[in-house]
């Protein structure tokens, strides 16, 4: 009887063990984002939800659209809403130029178009890289922004496209998708 309790103890023990050490190889690699600038701040996404960058074209216009929805764009048959991240997040208006680019993303099996002033590189970034985004007020919605990256001197403000991009005033994603 002593046999099998000590037997499940050391199973246990060792199933904690292997489960610390799971989470300290998990922590260690935070993920791979794709960086971009909207205005003079620079942001990253998780690479995983980019189907691709495509230059910027002229969407077609949708009456009565909030400012942020600059439109559609027919892509390989799918019709693709254009959201202006710019406009949305309030950043300083940029004008559309050579530099200006749509990142195509699939969120929640739904094609979405995200407007920004530029596309910079994809980084991996530890875990000790990446810090809690600041508390702030009940009027500054920051439930998109999962940290803070220190990458070299630049700081990245880490977003969740997903939460983003799914929030109601948004009116792209279904809740239930």
């Amino acid at each position: 009887m002593d046999m099998i309790t000590e037997a499940k103890q050391v199973a246990r023990h060792e199933a904690a063990r292997a489960g610390k050490a799971a989470k300290g190889a998990a922590a260690v690699t935070h993920g791979e984002y794709l960086s971009f600038r909207l205005g003079g701040e620079e942001y990253g996404i998780d690479i995983l939800r980019v189907q691709e960058i495509r230059s910027y074209e002229q969407p077609t216009r949708i009456a009565n659209a909030p400012a942020f929805l600059k439109g559609v764009v027919n892509l390989r048959g799918v019709i693709v809403p254009i959201i202006d991240l710019r406009v949305k997040l309030n950043c300083e208006q940029a004008e559309f130029n050579d530099f200006t680019v749509v990142i195509v993303l699939n969120i929640k099996g739904r094609v979405v178009g995200a407007v920004v002033d530029s596309v910079s590189d994809v980084l991996e970034l530890s875990s000790d890289a990446v810090k809690e985004a600041p508390a702030m007020n009940a009027n500054v919605d920051m439930s998109f922004i999962t940290g803070i990256a220190n990458v070299g001197e630049r700081m990245l403000i880490l977003m969740d496209i997903t939460q983003l991009m799914s929030s109601s005033d948004m009116g792209l994603i279904d809740d239930n998708s």
